[in-house]
């Protein structure tokens, strides 16, 4: 099989790759389509993501879509043929954090594409790919394989929205409005939020956020960067932000304007060593500051949610390239003044 596989920085070749034999609960399948995420891009243009450096080398990618193609002796509930939604997550599901229902903070966790171990966990940009059997979401025939590869970023705005509690009528702020900010707003409105401003520095990304997310204001805090001051005052505005761009000064600019009592989501991942959280503000005004990392069990409801076009995931989708056109692909995802989110057209066999 051929994989888009990441030597280093700016190394990224498509290679010819072995297969190996199925265990019992295992499932192959054939990929269909892989989105271009953030963290992607880290290890193509860096070579790592945050402490995580490639020493080996790996296939990349974990947002994808695909068919069944083989199945372990002891599956049951996938067939051959059935297209299906692939859950990058493979926790272990004995330690604590899993059997107490937090499976996306398990110890062992085993997540695509991955150099946070080592040997590294290899990726979903590859023409086929084995997974444990419970990451296997099947759909109906019907279903629209390019959309079911946003099902784990939607997972994450999902999840995000969770962290936050209940959203019913109340005013949100999303700081950042790449793929994940975007999927966040649209989650924050799916869940009731009757106000939902999006911030970014391009307005082309504001625009997706505005027309064809649901976003009742979009502010350019680079071209206006007093907006935000607006809704500052002693009791403060916004019920819920959540941080979704990793930039440290979208985390400051939101303890002025989040309630007394309000709650901040950090969904970006920011520079090591950078996080500037103020202390006093955050004591004075009870403001909770609460973490979101990946998903955990939305995967499911996402996959829902994409096939019943509950929520629309189409204003993401900003073009796909053959997998022989990987590098193409990296070299352009970074323009955000054209593109949301790039996909890869991994195997033309289940396309």
């Amino acid at each position: 099989m051929l994989a888009a596989i990441c030597h280093g920085k700016k190394d990224l070749r498509v290679e010819t790759c072995p297969e190996r034999a199925l265990a019992p609960d295992e499932v192959r399948v054939g990929v269909a389509y892989g989105g271009i995420c953030g963290s992607d891009m880290h290890y193509y243009h860096r070579g790592a993501v945050g402490d995580f450096a490639v020493r080996e080398p790996m296939a990349l990618g974990h947002e994808i879509s695909g068919v069944v193609i083989e199945t372990g002796s002891a599956v049951t509930h996938v067939t051959p043929g059935m297209k299906a939604a692939l859950d990058p997550s493979r926790p272990c599901l004995t330690c604590d954090y899993c059997r107490a229902g937090r499976m996306n903070l398990c110890t062992d966790m085993v997540f695509l594409g991955s150099a946070g171990r080592f040997p590294h966990v290899q990726g979903g940009f590859a023409q086929t790919l084995i997974l444990r059997q419970d990451q296997i979401i099947p759909v109906p025939a019907d279903a629209d394989l390019l959309k079911l590869s946003v099902a784990e970023p939607l997972s994450i705005g999902l999840h995000a929205v969770n962290r936050a509690g209940p959203l019913m009528g109340k005013r949100v702020i999303v700081t950042g409005s790449g793929p994940i900010g975007l999927l966040t707003a649209r989650c924050a409105l799916h869940a009731g939020a009757i106000e939902v401003v999006c911030t970014d520095v391009e307005d082309a990304a504001l625009a997706v956020a505005r027309d064809r997310m649901g976003a009742t204001r979009t502010i350019n805090v680079a071209s206006d960067p007093d907006a935000l001051g607006a809704y500052a005052s002693p009791a403060g505005h916004f019920d819920v932000a959540f941080e979704a761009s990793g930039a440290p000064s979208a985390v400051l600019s939101l303890f002025p304007i989040v309630r007394r009592g309000g709650r901040i989501v950090q969904v970006g991942m920011l520079p090591p060593g950078t996080a500037p959280i103020p202390v006093n503000p955050l004591q004075s005004r009870e403001i909770e500051f609460v973490g979101a990392f990946r998903a955990n069990g939305e995967f499911r409801l996402a996959v829902d949610l994409i096939v019943s076009d509950a929520i629309d995931v189409s204003p993401i989708l900003s073009g796909t390239f053959p997998l022989e056109q990987s590098v193409d692909a990296f070299e352009q995802a970074g323009d955000r003044s054209r593109f949301v989110k790039l996909h890869i057209a991994i195997n033309k066999d289940v396309l």
